[in-house]
């Protein structure tokens, strides 16, 4: 089992290694979003979940506790598959998940995750905080995941919470929602998180916190590919910058060289030459239309059963179920 760990942090450290080497020799200068997630980079993004300008979190807990007893009954006919991809922290999902309890429903839950740390941490979590919950774990990317538990008898719910399906393109959002829905069977649901379009001041508060949280979470995707690929990038000479697009609805975040200067990585054996205020785009995050959402739903497979609301309309728990035509 080591070897096997072993050999797949390398592939995993190789993986890196290459997109990095693409992201920076690029025209626009890139660096994907899914790295700013080592150990270092998810304990401060969980800081930044409780952070009072971080509206997401307590909209989506609001949420859930108001319309926990209304998920349970969706389960009370049959034993059900909880599914959960990128579990996170857990703190959200243990609500439904207690409710469920509470309710004596028939369930097991699933968590699927690449990250085998994060796995072991949301086992041990639950086993401590809802020991009598049968929890199995699978070590995998979403789909691979999902068509290994598509054998398992039972009905689905899926759950994608948060609002990590904002991080995707708009293409990429409808082809992932296209293969969710072809992995899984007529009848089963989704409760998906969306974050909805609201005034500008929230949003960059948000995403530009008053306690530089945001701004420590994106540089340390450089301080990352320092330690893991053997950089000399200076932190000091870059500046973390949120801003609107009022047109695609995303919020971007770049990290703009203060400098000219040049970077050497020497796992790359490369060099990089950085203009002074050039810029490296490491994230969008998009906000949502009801209108977009109920396009994403109906094209790609599904029917909306109910959108779920927190008090000021900042966020919405979407609930999907999934539509085939018999053969």
């Amino acid at each position: 089992m080591a070897a096997k760990l072993k050999h797949e942090e390398l592939l995993s450290e190789q993986e890196f290694a290459k997109d990095v080497a693409k992201g920076l020799a690029s025209d626009k200068k890139f660096l994907y979003a899914k790295y700013f997630y080592d150990m270092k980079g998810s304990e401060i993004f969980n800081q930044i979940t409780r952070h009072p300008d971080y509206y997401l979190t307590n909209c989506e807990i609001e949420i859930l506790d108001n319309h926990k007893k209304e998920l349970s009954q969706i389960m009370s006919a049959e034993p059900y598959n909880i599914i959960e991809l990128g579990p996170g922290e857990g703190i959200k999902t243990k609500i439904l998940l207690d409710q469920l309890m509470q309710d004596q429903r028939d369930f097991t839950y699933f968590a699927i995750d690449i990250s085998q740390k994060y796995l072991k941490q949301i086992t041990k979590h639950f086993h401590k905080n809802i020991p009598n919950l049968k929890i199995k774990t699978v070590h995998s990317d979403f789909f691979k995941g999902l068509k290994k538990l598509a054998k398992q008898p039972h009905k689905n719910m899926v759950l994608f919470l948060g609002s990590s399906i904002g991080n995707m393109d708009p293409a990429d959002t409808k082809h992932f929602l296209a293969e969710l829905w072809g992995t899984l069977h007529d009848g089963d649901y989704l409760l998906i998180g969306f974050d909805l379009r609201k005034d500008l001041k929230t949003l960059m508060k948000a995403y530009d916190d008053s306690d530089g949280l945001t701004r420590d979470f994106n540089l340390n995707l450089l301080d990352r590919i320092n330690r893991e690929l053997h950089a000399n990038f200076d932190t000091a000479f870059f500046h973390h910058y949120a801003t609107y697009d009022v047109y695609s609805g995303a919020m971007k975040s770049y990290l703009i060289s203060f400098k000219k200067q040049q970077v050497y990585i020497e796992a790359l054996h490369q060099t990089f030459t950085f203009q002074e205020f050039e810029p490296i785009h490491v994230e969008n995050s998009y906000k949502y239309l009801h209108s977009q959402i109920e396009d994403y739903a109906t094209n790609t497979g599904f029917e909306i059963v109910r959108h779920f609301s927190d008090a000021k309309g900042y966020f919405l728990n979407s609930l999907w179920r999934v539509k085939k035509c018999p053969l």
